[in-house]
């Protein structure tokens, strides 16, 4: 994490045991610190992405530093939120970050860019095994981001 403090402004989360514990599990297994089958710097693209897109502060504090710390290239990181407009990812980088964004923008679906898709184009590149791992780390990064969200967690001057 950042020098800057974060400080929680809206509700406490570990005041409901249920919810922590679901959160908790998800971070362990499929967070920046769980041991995966996946690429390790495909992960991480992936959980900063969600971040970005759920505009989590906190998220994007923690993973931007995540990415830097395991080596993902500088250009990546920086040119991420519009990675469609680069060179700089492979086509199985793209199919997962297109995915990823579908899965965490679901809503935005339509009869012209329906889900199937997204799943075909990152099937063309990954097993089942992989593709799961994709879509528990996308669901937890979207479970961390709106109860961070939720929980206020914003940096603020000290």
């Amino acid at each position: 994490m950042s020098e800057v403090p974060i400080h929680t402004t809206r509700l406490n989360p570990t005041a409901n045991e249920s919810l922590m514990a679901v959160a908790r599990a998800g971070a362990a297994a499929f967070g920046y610190t769980a041991e995966l089958g996946l690429d390790g710097r495909l992960a991480q693209l992936l959980r900063l992405r969600v971040a970005q897109i759920n505009n989590c502060t906190y998220c994007l504090d923690v993973h931007y530093g995540a990415a830097r710390r395991i080596g993902i290239p500088q250009a990546k990181i920086d040119f991420l939120t519009a990675w469609w407009e680069t060179r700089l990812f492979s086509d199985a980088e793209r199919a997962a970050l297109e995915y990823a964004e579908a899965l965490t923008r679901a809503s935005d679906t339509t009869v012209t860019q329906a889900f199937q898709q997204y799943h075909d184009k990152l099937a063309a590149h990954f097993d089942e095994t992989a593709m799961l791992e994709i879509v528990a780390v996308v669901i937890n990064m979207n479970i961390w981001t709106r109860l961070k969200l939720a929980e206020g967690a914003m940096p603020s001057p000290d």
